[in-house]
Formats: structure tokens, sequence, C-alpha cells
């Protein structure tokens, strides 16, 4: 037992002599240091910052994603996502909208969906007082949309089935909205006008922030019920869409399968003929979005990569100037009994000294900057562990394959001819 604790009380000793040593070297040499360090920190900073974006960007795509609804398939004119590698803009363009008979027919019908909802969006000017705010999206919407695309209500309530149902001239606002028409007013209680019509503000939506994916933009939207849009909008005209929700433990192809079969029932579709609807779900913007996050992270590792190749190249040749500078010092270490591990262990301490050192100010930069720009354009950007990790393992390894062959020339030495070397 005695054994052991001597061996590891010798180990780290000798650990503290060769990191004393390499960090003695490394502050006597600023300049040297420096510039070894500008290359390893441009390089964390390119790789690090990319990883921290793309990590930032998937975040903001899940939390967009959720708004959609988990388990919700939307029935569309057109898909999110076509792998054909053919334009059918045009096919799509001809296909006939949905239309609220359709909603009907698959809520009293389709015995997968746990929750069926319409919406259809078009765009007005709000008037409150003598302020005018820019065109805002309108959302038409049924009663079961609360339970299928998430959202929060920060002040107020949502609309009750009497309201959606007979067409009350009642709407929830998203929170730009209210900032813009309402200032710093509360809006709930508030009356606006809609294209000449009144409504009565009876809930503000909670923040939700910027977002990529903006299928539903609550913060720049108005939800009023289907019914009264009908009277704000020409509902034959633009793009309505349906969204179901499966229920617990209903697969969501058995879903889409139930959903195909009663819309093309409801179509009065042959066999032999397409689908004249799209049924999209959440998979499909992954899918889109998937070959953009990997050329991002190319793109990171390429830049990162170069940047760091040049500044290990650069470590590599200070620590070879390094070992020639200090060969007469190798030479007396070795004569007083230093090992050839001892002078090993002390270059490539300097080296991954030196490396991890500009690791640590390339994560440092990403952690100032990813604050910046959370605060300046109200987009979540946090550097993650795994990130910080990532970049000090990176760092280390770099270290060690720029420092290892001036330290094995190093421990190679002859010490009567290192003593000797002027």
């Amino acid at each position: 037992m005695r054994r052991h604790i001597r061996n590891l009380y010798i180990l780290l000793k000798f650990l503290g002599e060769s990191f004393s040593f390499a960090f003695v070297s490394v502050k006597a040499n600023k300049l040297r240091t420096f510039l070894s360090l500008l290359g390893i920190t441009i390089g964390i900073f390119s790789i690090t910052s990319v990883f921290t974006m793309v990590d930032a960007l998937e975040e903001n795509v899940r939390s967009g994603i959720e708004t959609l609804g988990s388990n919700v398939v939307y029935i569309q004119r057109t898909p999110w996502y076509d792998d054909s590698g053919e334009s059918k803009w045009w096919e799509f363009r001809q296909r006939p909208a949905l239309k609220y008979e359709e909603f009907e027919a698959l809520q009293n019908k389709c015995k997968t969906a746990e929750s069926v909802a319409f919406l259809y969006t078009f765009s007005r000017q709000l008037k409150y007082k003598n302020t005018t705010t820019s065109r805002i999206g309108i959302a038409g919407i049924t009663y079961d949309w609360n339970k299928i695309s998430a959202f929060d209500i920060a002040d107020g309530r949502y609309f009750s089935p009497m309201e959606t149902n007979s067409g009350s001239n009642v709407a929830l606002i998203g929170h730009t909205v209210a900032k813009e028409l309402f200032g710093n007013e509360p809006p709930v209680g508030k009356t606006c006008q809609i294209a000449g019509h009144k409504t009565r503000i009876i809930g503000l939506l909670e923040k939700q922030g910027n977002s990529i994916v903006n299928a539903n933009d609550y913060d720049n939207a108005l939800l009023i019920p289907f019914r009264y849009a009908c009277t704000l909008a020409n509902t034959r005209y633009g793009s309505p869409s349906i969204a179901l929700k499966a229920k617990p433990g209903v697969d969501i192809d058995d879903l889409r399968g139930e959903i195909k079969t009663i819309l093309r029932a409801q179509r009065r579709l042959k066999p032999a003929q397409k689908d004249n609807f799209a049924i999209n779900e959440l998979s499909d913007i992954s899918q889109q979005l998937n070959p953009i996050m990997d050329a991002i992270n190319l793109g990171g590792w390429i830049i990162g990569g170069f940047a760091i190749l040049i500044g290990a190249f650069g470590v590599a040749n200070i620590m070879f100037v390094s070992v020639r500078e200090r060969t007469p010092v190798i030479g007396i270490q070795k004569a007083m009994g230093a090992k050839n591990y001892f002078i090993l262990t002390q270059f490539l301490y300097e080296s991954v000294l030196l490396t991890v050192a500009g690791g640590l100010l390339g994560l440092f930069l990403v952690f100032a900057a990813t604050g910046l720009l959370s605060h300046l354009f109200d987009f979540s950007i946090a550097l993650t562990p795994a990130n910080i990790l990532r970049g000090l393992l990176i760092s280390t390894i770099v270290g060690i394959l720029a420092g290892i062959i001036p330290a094995i020339i190093a421990s190679r030495l002859n010490p009567v001819v290192a003593i000797a070397a002027k």
C-alpha cells in the first residue's frame, strides 16, 4: 500500500514539475505564445461556433415544430416536401382547395383522429383609435385548434364552443401585434376594427420569439373563429388547411390511410386517379432541413479544419524552435538524471498548454458572440457543454499531434552533445 502511495506521489510530482517547466517556457516567450494561440483560437472558434449555431437552429426548429403539434398531420393543397425531383408547381395549383364540408366529413368519420380542426388564413389591417397596423396574418379556426397546435395564453381566455359555432366577433391577439396596436395598454377587453368590423380581444397569446418554422407565427397573428372569418374574407379562395391529431397509440400511417380513404371518397376520385391533396407531417420539415444542417456542419469542419491545421503547424514549428533554444538545458537535465519520458512529457505539456489555451480563448469568443446575438436578435443561442467538451478535446488532440515529434527529438538528445550545443 505504501509503495503504491509513494509511486503516486512521485508521478504527481513528476507531472507537476513537467507542467511547471512548460508554463515557465510559455510565459517567457509571450509573442511566440500569442502567435501559436491565434491559429488554434480561430480554428476552435470556427468549429465551435458552427456547431453551436447548428444546435441553436435545430432547437429552434424543434420548438417551432412543437407549435404545429405532435402526432399531427396537415391536409393541404401542396406538399411540404417533394422528393420526386420534378417541378409540379402548376399541378399543385390546379388542385381544388379544401372545403369546410370535407372538414366536417373527417370530423364525423375519422375514427383514428382525436381532434380535427379547420384553418383558413388571410391578411388584413387592424385599427384601434388612431393606430393602424400593417397587414397581419389572421387565422380563422375551429374550436379544436387549441388541442392540435401548441400555444399558451398569457392573459384572458380561449374561445368558447358557442363563440366558435356562432362566429362571434372575438379574437386572440399575438404579442407583437398587440404591441403595435395597443402599445403598453393591456389588449384584453379592448375593441379593434378589422375591415370595419368591431372585434373584441378576449386573449393575449404568450410571446414565442423568432422561429425558423413559422407555420404558426403566433406573435404576428390574430386568431378568430372560422365562421367570423367568413364575414371578413371570401373563404372559397386561398388555401385552407385541415389538421388532425392522432388518438393516443394510433400510428401516424394508420391516420394517413384513413384520411386518404375518406377524402378520396368525398372527392369521388376513381381508383386510377391520383390524390389531388397532400397529407403533410412534421417529418417532412426535418427532411427538408437535414441537408442544410449537414452542409453547415461540413462547412464548419472545413473552415475550422484549415485554421486548426495552420495553427497546428505553427505550434509544431514553435516547439522545434523551443527544442533548439533549450538544447543545453535539456542536456543539463539529462546529465542530472532526467529520464527520456520526463523530457518528452515536458514538451508535450507545453504544446498541449498552448493549444488548450487557444481553445479556451476560442470558446470564450463563441460564448461572448452567442450572448450578443441572442440579445440583438431575440434568437436563443447557447454554448452547450457538449460543444465546450468538443472544443477542448480537439485542442488537446491538436496539441499532442503538434508536439509529439519535437518532444521525441528532445527526449532522445545525447546529454554530452546537448550541453555542448550553442
